[in-house]
């Protein structure tokens, strides 16, 4: 009898430790899974504008706080690197402060076999900016045209009828964008046209954000950036197409109305027609909550949303 008792305390033991290791092995599996649905949910690449990388970043941080199969790794560089990555084939979406050109699309669609697809995702008031003590509130295009344009006849503040007091030299010290920012671009398009180009010894930034903190501890400097970059240390100006046209100011409702003359689109391109989860992201920005955050960080959301 001691014998078969021992034998069945010794078969007990064997089954409560088999149920125990079972019960460890099944949550050891459940959390496998759950760690490895976190390790293959897709990474979506984002790359380009540096006007918009801190739009895009706001995004992707709202969008992977929302959803668990999807997160969205943002770099800037300039809408011209986010392209180049568009051709390469290494982001799934490329942000553009300015249109892809015709050449850029073909060589995407030759490179992958897949043709990017535009979608406009927001509006932007390129602002001119000033320093806040400069005594200048109002500029036109055309004045702007001889400030940055080659052989440009505006070299000084004085050539714009103003005594500037902080600015001992008069010599007005243009800020630009760097030739690959699809700001740069744009600008140069709305003030020169196709046939100029900018004139040489521009001091040129890397980013939106450069530009502004610089002219706010530059009394000279006049320059270029989005309206969301705006801070108590510099002012923007109101801008005419002509003299005697209106003036306006950059702000929501002028861009919508179509009156402030220094505006554009902001797109992002995917590489093809998107799908899955770049679909699921791309619907998700131009919805209203999408949208909500373009407002909030200064720029001007889509009108109906």
């Amino acid at each position: 009898m001691r014998k078969n008792g021992l034998t069945d305390y010794i078969l007990i033991c064997t089954l409560v430790v088999s149920a125990f290791s079972f019960v460890i092995i099944g949550c050891s599996s459940k959390d496998g899974e759950s760690v490895a649905s976190q390790n293959t949910a897709q990474v979506m690449k984002n790359k380009g504008s540096d006007t918009m990388v801190n739009l895009a970043q706001a995004w992707a941080e709202m969008y992977t706080g929302i959803t668990h199969t999807a997160s969205v790794e943002v770099s800037g560089g300039g809408s011209g690197t986010g392209v180049a990555a568009l051709i390469n084939g290494t982001v799934d979406i490329a942000n553009c402060s300015r249109q892809i050109k015709p050449k850029e699309l073909e060589q995407a669609t030759q490179n992958t076999g897949k043709a990017p697809q535009e979608f406009i995702v927001g509006y932007d008031a390129l602002a001119v900016y000033v320093h806040h003590d400069t005594p200048i509130d109002k500029i036109t295009i055309a004045q702007l045209a001889e400030i940055y344009g080659e052989n440009g006849t505006i070299t000084k503040w004085s050539d714009l009828g103003i005594a500037h007091e902080n600015c001992p030299s008069d010599r007005i010290i243009r800020i630009s964008r760097q030739s690959n920012s699809g700001t740069y671009f744009y600008f140069r398009e709305a003030l020169l046209g196709k046939t100029r180009d900018f004139e040489l010894g521009s001091l040129d930034l890397h980013g939106s954000k450069d530009v502004v903190e610089v002219i706010g501890r530059t009394p000279c400097a006049i320059g270029y950036s989005g309206m969301g970059y705006a801070t108590s240390h510099v002012k923007m100006l109101e801008v005419a197409t002509t003299p005697d046209a209106p003036y306006y100011a950059p702000n929501l409702e002028n861009v919508l109305a179509k009156t402030y003359p220094i505006a554009r689109p902001l797109y992002m391109y995917s590489l093809g027609e998107p799908t899955g989860e770049v679909k699921a992201y791309l619907d998700w920005i131009l919805s209203a909550e999408g949208q909500e955050i373009v407002e909030k960080l200064g720029f001007v959301p889509l009108a109906n949303k």
